[in-house]
């Protein structure tokens, strides 16, 4: 086999998990797209391996320990990405990347307010947060 094919078919895994990662606002579907990315690595890190294994004779095959090496790194970092996906969307209610870069830059995204601030100061809390007791207050 030529080894156009699988460049060509890792370039396209590659693309695909690029416009994923660009286009996708749900912050699961950026962990699968960088999979897919991770995933075109590997098959161009074993393609390599066997045509560089045929033309220099070499039996190291360092393209493969390199691929288990991104596989084992892959797992780890899908294991605590979901983690913390989890935690945001717990705390926050959505994983949706805007909604939470709203949040983080303090823009409010839930409804019109009126200029004198919310009427109950229950709502002005964020959902997820501990409220802060008297004592946390006078020393902050």
């Amino acid at each position: 086999m030529h080894l156009a094919y699988p460049v060509v078919l890792s370039a396209l895994l590659f693309c695909t998990g690029l416009y994923g990662v660009l286009a996708r606002r749900n912050a699961i579907l950026v962990l699968m797209s960088v999979e897919l990315m991770l995933n075109a690595v590997n098959l161009n890190l074993v393609a390599f391996d066997v045509w560089l294994s045929r033309t220099a004779e070499e039996t190291l095959h360092s393209g493969q320990a390199l691929t288990l090496f991104t596989i084992t790194i892959a797992a780890a970092e899908i294991g605590i990405g979901l983690a913390i996906v989890l935690a945001v969307h717990r705390n926050r209610g959505t994983a949706d990347i805007d909604k939470l870069r709203d949040t983080a830059e303090g823009h409010e995204t839930d409804g019109p307010e009126s200029p004198d601030g919310p009427e109950d100061p229950a709502a002005a809390e964020e959902p997820g947060r501990p409220e802060r007791s008297e004592k946390a207050e006078a020393t902050a």
